[in-house]
């Protein structure tokens, strides 16, 4: 009999990472039957992402209530995860990074006694309110977790420092590169709109979202990018704006009335893709664009005060600084006015965070462990990042 396991997704990054992975587990259905669950935190956007690896969910449990507290959004995922679980019975059920979603979905899963398998295991800020509330939510997930696929040796040398069993721990490289290289070659040409005003002139991208930006960190933010393009006049900022309507005011007050600034509605992942492509530059809050900028060479200004993502600034594809628009605007000038150009080749081998290779690490990983059987990886198959330009 098949192995069976439960795929649960919230957002959009948590599809973007782990629709390879379902679809790696797919290869296989002689051993494993997979259910894909969606919480609906991203509905749309989800959907979306699925769709470009001709993926559905099997279940939507439109848990999402407009207005939820976290407290709110936690309890009924939990809620409606006790009842699938007992439903099904997993044999292992897969959560991937530090939301909400896959806070409670793990809690449901312990409380049932169904192991759980952490895709992107071990990132810390050691800052509890930066990022929030994730960092307490993928420190909350690890206790409950009996399989960790960390992406880095980084990450799992964070998991082994807390105590976690060596062999519980697997290093798979980011699922995000494997995804990445799924959509290399359907990028295509940006919108007309987008790819008119650029006309030989260099794009800086620009997102900004975190819980702790908003107010003044994001008004700073957006001073910033202000000031980046009076300062050279051959830049165009394009700003995809987070749906939040927080996001949207400060963004529109401070942005929205310059002719080099386009602000955008949150766009569609392979549009995203398509920008950071062409970027010379990225400023941003996300977590999860400083994974993906290295896989296109691309520098990254990430306006916060601590990150995750150490390696990202350890090999230089990223700089920590913060939200003083002073701060930001040197440092933007300095990269400006060092590149000449961005290479737009793929490079498989000079990406810290990962191969395209992950998801079938976590695949072969989970089916020893179902097995019971050490190590998870051998040492041949465990991913070593690396800091090459490839």
């Amino acid at each position: 009999m098949p192995h069976t396991i439960d795929i649960v997704l919230g957002t959009r990054p948590e599809a973007v990472k782990m629709a390879p992975v379902i679809a790696a587990f797919h290869e296989f259905p002689e051993d494993f039957s997979v259910r894909v669950l969606s919480t609906g935190q991203h509905k749309e956007m989800l959907t979306q992402i699925l769709d470009s690896f001709d993926l559905r969910p099997d279940r939507d449990l439109e848990v999402m209530r407009p207005g939820s507290s976290l407290a709110e959004t936690t309890a009924d995922v939990i809620r409606v995860m006790d009842r699938e679980i007992k439903s099904r019975r997993p044999d292992l059920l897969l959560v991937q990074g530090d939301t909400t979603t896959v806070l409670a979905a793990a809690l449901a899963a312990f409380y049932h006694h169904v192991p759980v398998g952490h895709v992107e295991a071990g990132l810390r800020s050691h800052d509890l309110q930066n990022p929030f509330p994730e960092e307490a939510n993928r420190r909350l997930v690890s206790i409950v977790t009996g399989l960790h696929f960390a992406p880095t040796d980084a990450a799992a040398d964070e998991l082994r420092a807390e105590g976690i069993p060596p062999e519980n721990i697997a290093v798979t490289g980011n699922t995000v590169v494997d995804a990445l290289l799924h959509f290399e070659d359907k990028l295509g040409p940006l919108a007309p709109d987008v790819q008119n005003l650029l006309q030989g002139r260099r794009l800086i991208l620009v997102t900004a979202h975190r819980r702790e930006s908003w107010g003044q960190g994001l008004e700073n933010i957006c001073r910033a990018v202000e000031r980046i393009v009076q300062d050279h006049p051959d830049v165009v900022a394009v700003f995809p704006v987070h749906a939040n309507p927080l996001v949207q005011q400060t963004a529109r007050q401070i942005l929205g009335h310059h002719d080099r600034i386009v602000l955008l509605p949150s766009v569609p992942y392979l549009e995203f893709v398509r920008l950071m492509h062409q970027a010379e530059l990225i400023l941003t809050d996300s977590g999860g664009v400083q994974e993906e900028a290295p896989s296109f060479g691309i520098p990254v200004l990430v306006t916060r005060d601590v990150t995750e993502r150490a390696d990202a600034v350890n090999c230089g594809f990223a700089r920590l600084v913060g939200t003083d628009p002073q701060t930001v605007t040197q440092a933007a000038g300095e990269v400006l006015a060092k590149r000449s150009g961005v290479s737009r080749i793929m490079r498989r081998n000079g990406n810290p965070f990962g191969d395209g290779r992950a998801a079938q690490r976590i695949v072969s990983a989970s089916r020893r462990f179902l097995r019971a059987e050490r190590p998870l990886l051998l040492p041949e198959e465990t991913f070593f990042g690396t800091c090459s330009e490839g």
